[in-house]
C-alpha cells in the first residue's frame, strides 16, 4: 500500500508541474504543420490532455507488459501512445518492422536523448546510443573498420578459444566437486570473461581466483552491467519530460547514476593506465581492442590518434553492455526449455556427437555444421527475447508507416516479444520448436533477415559485431552441451519456464545437475 500511494503521488505531481509548464511555456509556441496530416495516428490509448498516456505509464509497471496488453486487447500489430508529448509507435508485425528498417531505415537512424543513455554512453561519444550525427558516425565508422571487421575476429580468435576452454575446465572442477550449476552466473560470467579478454587481455580485473571463477571485481562488474542494461530506455519520466531530470520522480537516475559510477571505477583505472603506457612509449604491440581503440588513426595517414580518452572510455562500456546479456540469456532459456524436454536435449548432442565427436572439444569451426543447436539458440531468440523492445528508433522527418502518420521526433520500438511471438507469423508461437528453423539444405543462423524476431539488431544502427555474437552464444552452448549431461535437481519435477514480473529473463535463475561425459584429459587443458 505504501508503495502504491507513493507511485500515485508521483502521478499527480508529475500532471501538476506538466500542466503548469504547458501553460506557462508552450502555449504560445507556433504549432508545427505535419507533411503527413491526412493519415491517422497509429490506433492507440486515449491520451490525456498535456501528459497524454503518462499517467497509465507510471501506474502499469513495467510498462512494456502494459504497452503489449493494449495492443493485444485493440487487436493491433502497430500502436501509439503518446507521453508527454512524445509520440511513442510500437511495432509488432515482421512486414512493418521491414518497412522502418530497410526501406525507412534512414529516416529512423537516430536515438533519443535520456538521461540513462547519456550516462552510459559517456554523454554520447560512443556508436550505439549517440544520436545521429557527426560522433555516431565517427564512433561507427571506427567499430566497422578497426573492432569488429572480419581480420579482427580471426585476429582475436585465440582469446576467444583460451576462454571457451577455461570455462570447460571450470565447470568440470565445479561439477566433480559436487556442486550444482547456476546456469545463469556461469553463462553471464563466460560472456564477461570473453569481452574481458578481448577488451584488455584478461578475464580478470582484479585478482586471479584460486578456482578460475570470477573474483569480487569481475562479479560487482556483471552486476552493475545488467542494471546499467535495465536502466536503458525502462520508460522512465524523464524520458519523455527531460526538465525533470535532476527531481528523480520515479528513483530511476538514482540506479543509473550508481550502476554507471561502478562500471566506469571497474574500468577507467585500466584504461588510465594503457593510455599511459602508450603515451609515454612503454607499451609499443598492440594485443587487444583497448590498444586497438588508444592508437586507432583515421585513414589519412595521421599520426595522431583519432580517439580522445573519453571516447575510448565510453565505447569501452558500451562494447561489455552489448557482448554479456543477449547470449547468456539466450543459453539459458535453451537449457531450461531442453531439459524439460529430453528428447530435444538428446537431439542436440547426438548432432554434436556425430558432427564434433568425443575425442576433442568443439570449436569455432564447427559452428557452421552445428545447425540443431544453431535452431536451439533461434528458437530461445524467437521465444525469449533479452528485451521486449530493440533499442528505440527516433524518427528525423514526418513520415508514414503502414499507412500511419508517425510525426517527426517519434520514438519507434520494435517489439521482440510482438514479432517472436506473432500467432499470424509462427504456429504456436509459445511452443519452444527448433525444429522450425530446419529444414532441406538449409544452413542455419542466428541472424534473421526478414524480421520475423530479433537476434542481433538490424539496418544501420544494428549490431555490427554479429560474427562475435554468435560465437560467443554458439561456443557456450556448444561447450555446456558438449562437455555436460545436464538433468534437473532430484527434488525438481519440472524446471519453472515463468518470466520475471519486470523483465523476460527467467524468474529464478536455472540451476542443473551436470555430469561430465568426455575424456578426463579434455577437461584438464593447461591454461
Amino acid at each position: 500500500m505504501p508503495q502504491v500511494a507513493s507511485i500515485s503521488l508521483s502521478v499527480m505531481l508529475v500532471v501538476i508541474i506538466t500542466v503548469t509548464y504547458y501553460y506557462l511555456f508552450q502555449r504560445f509556441r507556433p504549432k508545427r504543420r505535419c507533411s503527413s496530416a491526412a493519415a491517422p495516428l497509429p490506433p492507440g490509448p486515449q491520451p490525456w490532455p498535456v501528459v497524454g498516456n503518462l499517467p497509465e505509464m507510471m501506474l502499469n509497471k513495467p510498462t512494456f507488459r502494459w504497452i503489449h496488453l493494449v495492443m493485444k486487447e485493440m487487436g493491433t500489430d502497430i500502436a501509439c501512445f503518446r507521453f508527454g508529448s512524445v509520440h511513442v509507435i510500437s511495432v509488432a508485425c515482421p512486414k512493418i518492422a521491414r518497412e522502418v528498417f530497410k526501406t525507412q531505415d534512414a529516416n529512423f537512424a537516430s536515438r533519443p536523448l535520456t538521461f540513462a543513455s547519456s550516462a552510459a554512453g559517456g554523454g554520447y561519444k560512443e556508436a550505439v546510443l549517440s544520436p545521429v550525427g557527426d560522433q555516431w558516425r565517427k564512433m561507427r565508422r571506427v567499430l566497422v573498420s578497426d573492432v569488429v571487421s572480419p581480420s579482427r575476429h580471426r585476429w582475436l580468435h585465440d582469446k576467444r578459444a583460451d576462454e571457451a576452454d577455461h570455462f570447460t575446465r571450470y565447470l568440470y572442477n565445479k561439477v566433480t566437486g559436487g556442486a550444482a550449476v547456476d546456469v545463469r552466473h556461469v553463462a553471464r560470467h563466460f560472456t564477461g570473461n570473453t569481452i574481458r579478454r578481448l577488451l584488455i587481455g584478461s578475464r580478470y580485473l582484479g585478482e586471479p581466483q584460486p578456482d578460475g571463477g570470477p573474483g569480487r571485481m569481475e562479479l560487482e562488474q556483471i552486476d552493475a552491467t545488467f542494471a546499467v542494461i535495465g536502466s536503458l530506455f525502462s520508460f522512465c519520466v524523464s524520458d519523455y519530460l527531460p526538465w525533470l531530470v535532476g527531481f528523480d520522480v520515479d528513483g530511476h537516475e538514482k540506479i543509473a547514476k550508481e550502476a554507471n559510477a561502478t562500471m566506469d571505477r571497474l574500468q577507467d583505472t585500466v584504461i588510465h593506465e594503457r593510455w599511459r603506457q602508450w603515451k609515454t612509449g612503454e607499451k609499443e604491440e598492440v594485443e587487444d581492442l583497448l590498444d586497438v581503440l588508444v592508437t586507432h588513426k583515421d585513414g589519412d595517414g595521421n599520426v595522431n590518434p583519432l580517439l580522445t580518452i573519453d571516447e575510448v572510455k565510453a565505447q569501452t562500456k558500451i562494447i561489455i553492455l552489448a557482448a554479456v546479456d543477449n547470449p547468456s540469456n539466450a543459453v539459458e532459456w535453451a537449457l531450461a526449455e531442453m531439459v524439460n524436454n529430453p528428447e530435444l536435449l538428446a537431439t542436440a548432442v547426438e548432432e554434436m556427437d556425430r558432427v564434433v565427436g568425443r575425442e576433442r572439444l568443439v570449436q569455432e569451426t564447427d559452428i557452421p555444421r552445428l545447425n540443431y543447436a544453431k535452431a536451439c539458440l533461434r528458437e530461445a531468440f524467437r521465444l525469449h527475447p533479452v528485451d521486449p523492445f530493440n533499442l528505440p528508433h527516433v524518427a528525423l522527418a514526418d513520415t508514414t508507416v503502414a499507412g500511419y502518420r508517425v510525426p517527426k521526433g517519434s520514438h519507434v520500438l520494435i517489439s521482440r516479444i510482438g514479432l517472436g511471438r506473432n500467432p499470424t507469423v509462427w504456429d504456436e508461437p509459445h511452443r519452444f520448436k527448433p525444429e522450425r528453423h530446419m529444414g532441406d539444405g538449409i544452413k542455419v543462423a542466428l541472424t534473421e533477415s526478414e524480421m520475423r524476431f530479433i537476434s542481433f539488431g538490424t539496418g544501420r544502427r544494428g549490431c555490427v559485431a554479429t560474427s562475435l555474437g554468435t560465437a560467443m552464444t554458439v561456443m557456450l552452448f556448444g561447450r555446456l552441451l558438449q562437455g555436460f549431461t545436464w538433468s534437473k535437481p532430484s527434488e525438481v519435477t519440472s524446471i519453472d519456464l515463468s518470466e520475471s514480473k519486470k523483465n523476460l529473463y527467467m524468474a529464478k535463475p536455472l540451476v542443473l545437475h551436470a555430469e561430465p561425459r568426455l575424456p578426463v584429459h579434455l577437461y584438464n587443458l593447461q591454461p
